[in-house]
């Protein structure tokens, strides 16, 4: 799969859920949103015929995302079914972590290689007031601790930094590189309807966060880690783990962008950001064919977004990043 500007198209992030078990400040309002109706989501039989409709077009990597994709029932199953499609190399998993704990063993055992996992603060009672629901620190510190027992590697932590909320812990993160073999990546607030106030007053550019790590310590350009991602990595001699930067408003990545995204309702969109979208699941259902519309699809992805800081203009009108598997 190429777009129109050359660029190959491999990878496919599936938003299993829109729901999600925290209310974390940059990503969803605390009171939630109307949720998706039962029949309005893709099934596993229905995600799994559009992977395997993708592979033959040339998809290789698979992510799963939500919402939080772990409040998903038997979420297991479907990375079973995906892993038997032909084609398919690589099957990894974005997660909050609150019940990873729980169902670590089962998905290693199924088919994920590599986790994703959503680390805003290193202080239990930040952790629990940016992510508003209590106890949430201890669950994801669990969480993590099964990720390394069952062997999931890479293990990405990503932190949304935050000037006043948890921007005086970038140094803290990227220390622990050092130690261990963690690959801490820093990603700039991304504005959508529901965080205008802190995309636009508590910003920190990844410039920023690199010259600050900088004074700690020489930095050294690396490959990082294997994954699908935008990151810029960056290394401390001699530690096991490496230092991300995620940075869509200071410096956008479009042109490397090697991705689309399946909605929980079934609809194909080649960038996160904007409303271009193809309605899968009806066609689905109807029993038509789906490689014309991925096609299409394809040829309409457009060269970059056109996010703002303090504006929800750029993601589409976006209320929260849950409603696209951000």
């Amino acid at each position: 799969m190429i777009d129109q500007f050359g660029r190959p198209i491999e990878y496919l992030r599936i938003s299993v859920t829109d729901k999600c078990n925290l209310r974390c400040v940059y990503c969803m309002p605390e009171e939630g949103l109307p949720w998706l109706k039962r029949e309005e989501i893709l099934s596993y039989e229905e995600i799994a015929e559009i992977v395997r409709v993708m592979a033959r077009l040339g998809l290789r990597r698979v992510r799963l995302t939500g919402g939080e994709p772990l409040v998903r029932r038997d979420l297991p199953r479907l990375v079973e079914m995906i892993a038997a499609v032909a084609g398919i190399e690589d099957i990894a998993l974005s997660t909050n972590a609150i019940l990873l704990e729980e169902y670590a063993d089962a998905l290693r055992a199924v088919g994920v290689h590599r986790v994703n996992i959503s680390l805003d603060s290193l202080q239990p009672e930040r952790v629990d007031a940016i992510a508003r629901r209590a106890g949430s620190y201890q669950k994801i510190m669990g969480g993590i601790a099964a990720a390394e027992r069952v062997g999931f590697s890479p293990i990405k932590i990503n932190m949304v930094v935050m000037r006043g909320r948890n921007d005086d812990e970038v140094e803290d993160f990227a220390r622990i590189t050092r130690e261990r073999p963690w690959h801490v990546r820093f990603i700039e607030v991304m504005p959508t309807g529901s965080n205008l106030e802190i995309s636009k007053d508590e910003f920190v550019s990844c410039y920023e966060v690199l010259s600050r790590i900088r004074s700690i310590g020489e930095l050294a350009a690396t490959e990082g880690p294997s994954g699908n991602g935008p990151a810029r990595y960056y290394r401390f001699a001699g530690a096991p783990g490496s230092v991300g930067v995620i940075t869509p408003l200071s410096h956008t990545y479009c042109d490397r962008c090697n991705r689309m995204r399946l909605t929980a309702d079934g609809h194909l969109r080649p960038c996160l950001f904007g409303d271009i979208q193809t309605n899968l699941r009806d066609a689905l259902r109807r029993g038509e064919p789906l490689e014309p519309l991925v096609e299409e699809t394809l040829r309409i992805k457009p060269e970059r977004h056109h996010l703002v800081r303090g504006s929800d203009v750029g993601s589409g009108r976006l209320v929260a990043l849950s409603q696209v598997g951000g």
